[in-house]
């Protein structure tokens, strides 16, 4: 019986590449067409309805039972009349994918009569199990009651799906006691936790500034590989990685990929899965080739982080469901091959006012300047301050496989600023002295264009290697890794940016009640944190081992593995932060650990069942088969007479993979007795660390280099999964 690897191999050369789309070249008669828009409640809202929406989308008031009936009609008229016959409620669980769970308009009266509703309690709340999603231990397995709630801030979608289409209203998911369960509610608190703190620091420079929003461009890295390849490897099946796989000889090394022509089956499905984002409004702005071979990127324009989240979450499912259309697999783990670059979704993220200034962008006059120095410098100590719970926000069992590899940054939290802005903050450092008097406010007129030219917003060169890096008028947090709801590392970031902002104020606040000019104890407490923050900034190659030293000797912490990157979450000092911000309470923030730790044991104990069952019923068969027909070979010649010469280069082949094999059979056994005794522990973080220090780190690796050994000496047409060559390079 042929291998599905030989199987998929001549698949291959029947693909056809269809390229079908309904753009005819303008992008902006699709924009939007499949999204519950501004625009399109004029058509199908009343004014009163409309106003309220829009108050309560702006303002955050809350809506009343009469309008969220007649925004409910409108939006079933909207949507039947697009074809829609279900609505859901679509949410974001903490299992790391999207939730939805359809409800038809279709209803029976008491009558028997056959009619089509949607009423405002059916818009504003739905009742989904909440006992069935990962909780921490808030609900028990017989307290099933959850509540999903309409965010009006985030608009409605249909979704098409074959011949059906599905009104998607996005929601929070909370505990029938009140707790969130989800990344969305988290996100929209230290959002506005933010807003307030940012609005009460502008006020300085600004009263008519009366709201500052959150914005984020994310930039989605992912792998294409084909269908039937990915389907004969259990591996890319089960784990969404490859767990062995012998290095190809050629793989980024010639950087011949990167911004490289598109090839043309994946360009007709970046084409199919960008229409359709489109249609929902997802203002997707770039697409190219990646540096990793079969890698790829796309990038939106930046939006308020909340719709940004959703847009990237609701992408995500687009891109997976599209590829199918193609006979494609779409691979969003962080490192799915090993020995090249793994994919990472870059968060640029900056802060915005409601008179149209970017905060994280130098400004023309002194008082702009001031303002953008302040908000410059409160991100430097937020990230100073809290740079172990970014480090958690970003932490999971497949970032632990990028972070610190190839193009990735390293798992030490630091700040790039670039030339310009490092030469800013050391002269606000040396030149202000702590006591001010009169010519001292000659710093208040700081230049700061003096310093950094104009070169449309790029005021600092990009460093790769900074897990946090200042690129002009934002900072991307370059940490993030690919399969992660950009959700938990903004919620940290917004929390954090939050807090430090409050107590800049206060501090401020204080000097000024002591009779300093307000300008002047704005820059006195600058200085004190750019002192404060310093060792947090780097500008050099964050991958060079004298980082880590000189990061050592700084005492930053190089926390590389997630279990212990957790334990962030649930310090006192963590608890303080969320609570006093309102993010979460004490029992959440215990939950999501909780969560969090769970999810990793699952997900290696997942891949060590792989790896075992690969090696097992895979790889060993593979290797004896050789190794039989080596030695069926060997002894022939030596029953015809042939000198030991004849046949030394086969025993010495045989010999290498009897022992692959014994070590192999050794190792897989040696790891399942671990994972018995992990399974045993009832302590969540003990578990958690144990998978990954007594199971992973010993085993894993062990495994796979004996694996990948066999691949490189067994007969090609025996092996029978699917090689790096071919999932890279072939299409």
């Amino acid at each position: 019986m042929q291998s599905l690897r030989l199987t998929a191999l001549e698949g291959l050369t029947g693909v056809d590449v269809k390229l079908k789309t309904e753009l005819n070249g303008k992008i902006t008669d699709a924009f939007g067409s499949n999204v519950f828009s501004a625009k399109t409640m004029r058509e199908f809202l009343s004014d009163e309805a409309y106003k309220s929406l829009m108050n309560s989308i702006k303002a955050g008031t809350k809506i009343e039972r009469k309008m969220a009936d007649q925004i409910a009609s409108g939006m079933k008229a909207w949507a039947m009349k697009k074809g829609v016959t279900h609505y859901t409620h679509w949410f974001q669980p903490l299992t790391g994918t999207t939730a939805e769970k359809h409800d038809s308009f279709f209803t029976l009266k008491s009558d028997g009569t056959a009619i089509e509703t949607f009423d405002g309690d059916a818009l504003v709340q739905q009742e989904p199990d909440a006992s069935s999603f990962p909780n921490g231990g808030i609900r028990a397995t017989f307290e099933a009651r959850g509540y999903t709630a309409w965010d009006p801030s985030s608009p409605a979608f249909i979704i098409d799906q074959g011949a059906g289409k599905t009104l998607c209203i996005p929601t929070i998911f909370v505990a029938y006691t009140g707790e969130s369960l989800d990344y969305k509610a988290p996100l929209l608190k230290a959002t506005a936790a933010l807003d307030k703190a940012a609005v009460d620091v502008c006020n300085y420079f600004d009263k008519n500034i009366t709201k500052v929003t959150t914005t984020l461009g994310w930039e989605q890295e992912y792998f294409v590989v084909d269908e039937s390849m990915a389907n004969a490897r259990p591996d890319l099946v089960m784990c969404g990685r490859t767990v062995v796989g012998h290095a190809p000889a050629k793989g980024q090394q010639l950087e011949d990929h990167y911004f490289g022509s598109i090839p043309e089956r994946v360009y007709a499905y970046m084409r199919d899965f960008e229409e359709e984002a489109y249609k929902l409004g997802i203002p997707l702005r770039t697409r190219h080739n990646e540096v990793a071979p079969s890698q790829f990127e796309c990038a939106p324009i930046f939006e308020e982080v909340n719709i940004a989240v959703d847009h990237n979450s609701l992408l995500m499912d687009v891109m997976s469901k599209v590829a199918k259309r193609h006979k494609l697999r779409i691979l969003f783990h962080e490192k799915p091959f090993a020995g090249i670059n793994g994919s990472g979704k870059h968060n640029n993220w900056s802060m915005a006012t409601d008179t149209g200034v970017n905060l994280l962008a130098p400004g023309k006059t002194p008082k702009t300047n001031l303002m953008f120095l302040t908000f410059f410098v409160n991100t430097i100590k937020a990230v100073h301050d809290y740079s172990d719970l970014l480090r958690a926000s970003i932490a999971s069992p497949s970032n632990d496989f990028r972070l610190g590899a190839n193009e990735a940054p390293p798992a030490i939290i630091s700040v790039f600023t670039g030339k310009y802005l490092s030469e800013v903050l050391q002269e606000v450092k040396t030149r202000v002295s702590n006591k001010f008097d009169e010519q001292d406010e000659a710093i208040l007129k700081l230049d700061l264009h003096r310093h950094i030219p104009e070169l449309l917003l790029d005021n600092t060169d990009r460093n790769r290697t900074s897990p946090f890096a200042f690129t002009g008028n934002k900072f991307e947090f370059r940490a993030v890794g690919s399969t992660a709801n950009c959700a938990s590392a903004m919620t940290v970031l917004n929390t954090i940016m939050a807090k430090t902002l409050q107590n800049f104020k206060t501090e401020v606040d204080g000097l000024i009640e002591k009779g300093e000019k307000k300008e002047i104890a704005i820059m006195q407490t600058l200085r004190k944190y750019i002192v404060d923050s310093e060792k947090i900034l780097f500008e050099g190659d964050g991958y060079s081992e004298d980082w880590e030293k000189e990061a050592e000797k700084r005492g930053l912490p190089n926390v590389k593995t997630t279990p212990r990157a957790l334990d962030a979450f649930v310090t006192p000092k963590a608890t303080q932060l969320f609570v006093e911000t309102g993010v979460y309470n004490e029992k959440e923030l215990h939950a999501r650990h909780e969560v969090l730790l769970e999810d990793y044991v699952k997900k290696v104990q997942i891949e060590a069942r792989v790896i075992g069952e690969i090696a097992t019923n895979n790889i060993l068969p593979s290797a004896v088969r050789y190794m039989n027909e080596l030695l069926v070979n060997i002894k022939g010649l030596k029953e015809n007479g042939f000198p030991e010469s004849a046949y030394k280069a086969q025993l010495q082949i045989a010999t290498k993979i009897s022992e692959h094999i014994n070590v192999i059979s050794e190792t897989v056994q040696a790891m399942i007795e671990a994972r018995k005794t992990a399974n045993k522990l009832d302590d969540s973080r003990q578990k958690a660390i144990d998978y990954c220090e007594k199971i992973k780190q010993p085993y894993f690796d062990t495994i796979r280099y004996h694996a990948d050994k066999l691949e490189f000496l067994v007969d090609d047409k025996i092996w029978g999964l699917p090689k790096y060559r071919e999932l890279l390079f072939l299409r």
